[in-house]
């Protein structure tokens, strides 16, 4: 996201420095666009894995792997949003993804400028204005049919779409941004009252997401630092009954520069999980009550005018044993109940018109759910999962 991009979203997704234009209504009571403000993406891609996954086809084709419709922009002064509902082809239907409602609005604080607002979404970062945190992070794009790595940490995916929160943010003299948002397990598509069936996280009270994080430019240089995370208790498969426990540190940094018509950015995020897992423990699918998770992930990119791109990203996890928790299993186990996981993406992108994307990525693994050498028992390696991703992006 652009510096463009991140003002246009923290003031609500409303144009605040343009004049209304096209617009239906002249008073403060109504004023609506003439034109719905909708976008959409088509996303047709191809998979190839290094070795075939047991029982299936090697090379597996999206047509379309998604589908997305967008509603972004000015709803009424002050207030805007971007609604996101995405056909998938593993799911073969529309749901609702990623979605952020905002109330913005700016005054003094002494001599400098604060923007402040209000947020309500339904995955934890997506309210964030930067490419560093999990929701909005390298990759852009990736397949859905390649095998992932056994564990990641809670607030990294793991309730997005599954959760609705309420949260205020703020941006204070153009340098320091701060939000918390409180998430409750919302289950889109359970039946309702919500009893947690079936579901892993379910969420005890509310969950508390905070951000921090200080941008500053000189020259042409841009960057952000930061610290984001979350805390949680959950009931697994309930709610109500023994309890899990995970709070996620994390911290993040974005770098921008140009160089004439081209640019440079990079992005990098660390997160460190601690789990206390006393009820899965107690359940008999964990060996050791706490546990904990550190995962590392540093990209960069350099666009070559609007046509071409290149991206290299290094990615990491690590964490303790746990022979239950992260059991053997052909394909997607661990033989030695280890989570560690290693690689790098290799990416590269031409437009040949601006909004569309013609995309290469190759993902290579060092170590991959604990070992590089018959990693799940069943004598698979780590490199055999490696893959080569094809994909025609097109927006409008």
């Amino acid at each position: 996201m652009t510096a463009f991009g991140r003002n246009f979203k923290l003031h609500g997704y409303v144009l605040t420095d343009m004049t209304p234009r096209d617009k239906v209504g002249n008073s403060k009571d109504l004023l609506l666009t003439r034109y719905i403000p909708l976008s959409a993406m088509i996303l047709v891609s191809d998979s190839v894995d290094q070795a075939t996954q047991p029982s299936s086809q090697n090379g597996s084709a999206g047509f379309p792997q998604q589908l997305s419709i967008f509603l972004a922009g000015a709803f009424a002064p002050h207030f805007g949003g971007m609604a996101q509902v995405t056909y998938t082809h593993s799911d073969d239907h529309f749901g609702m993804d990623n979605t952020d409602l905002r109330y913005a609005n700016q005054t003094k604080l002494g001599n400098h400028d604060l923007l402040y607002g209000i947020t309500l979404n339904n995955n934890p970062t997506v309210e964030d204005v930067w490419n560093s945190t999990p929701a909005w992070g390298f990759p852009w794009i990736s397949s859905s049919s390649a095998v992932g790595p056994i564990a990641s940490p809670v607030i990294s995916g793991g309730l997005a779409q599954d959760v609705a929160g309420l949260g205020a943010y703020s941006l204070y003299a153009n340098h320091l941004y701060t939000d918390v948002t409180l998430y409750r397990s919302e289950h889109g598509g359970a039946s309702t009252p919500v009893t947690g069936t079936g579901y892993q996280y379910n969420i005890s009270g509310a969950a508390p997401y905070w951000r921090a994080a200080w941008q500053q430019t000189w020259g042409s240089n841009y960057l952000e630092v930061g610290t984001y995370g979350i805390y949680m208790n959950s009931f697994p498969g309930a709610v109500t009954g023994p309890e899990d426990r995970y709070v996620d540190p994390s911290f993040d940094f974005q770098y921008e520069r140009p160089f004439g018509a081209n640019l440079l950015d990079a992005h990098g995020t660390y997160i460190h999980e601690k789990s206390d897992l006393g009820a899965t423990f107690a359940a008999g699918g964990a060996s050791t009550k706490s546990n904990y998770l550190n995962t590392f992930k540093l990209d960069s990119t350099y666009h070559w005018t609007n046509k071409y791109s290149a991206t290299g990203a290094l990615f990491s996890t690590t964490g303790n044993a746990d022979a239950l928790l992260y059991a053997q299993a052909p394909l997607t186990g661990s033989n030695n109940g280890h989570p560690n996981t290693s690689g790098f993406i290799a990416q590269f992108g031409y437009w040949p018109v601006q909004n569309i994307d013609l995309s290469a990525a190759y993902t290579g693994y060092f170590k991959f759910n604990g070992a590089s050498n018959n990693y799940d028992g069943a004598n698979r390696n780590a490199s055999d999962n490696n893959s080569l991703y094809l994909a025609l992006w097109v927006n409008f």
